[in-house]
């Protein structure tokens, strides 16, 4: 996937997934692209394990699929976020 889509994929998924999760998330929409880029690396890994049975670091694809898996990794990241960095929010 080349950077382009690497930056729309993780703004839109970061964008999402911070409406979605309950709680005010602070950052910038610098912390919001790399929130969805993180996002897509989590849940295309987790996609691929599900599928193969192998964990191996994959990221989502640019697609309405790739989209939501990229967003249920980015709520995962928020949420192992504040459970290792115990601030309330």
């Amino acid at each position: 996937m080349n950077l382009l889509a690497w930056i729309i994929l993780g703004l839109l998924a970061g964008a999402i997934a911070k409406a979605i999760y309950p709680g005010y998330q602070g950052g910038g929409i610098l912390a919001t692209m790399l929130l969805g880029i993180v996002g897509a690396i989590i849940g295309g890994s987790l996609l691929n394990l599900l599928q193969t049975g192998t964990l191996a670091i994959t990221s989502a694809s640019f697609s309405i699929a790739g989209l939501f898996v990229a967003v249920i990794g980015a709520i995962i990241a928020i949420f192992l976020y504040y459970q290792f960095s115990r601030r309330a929010y």
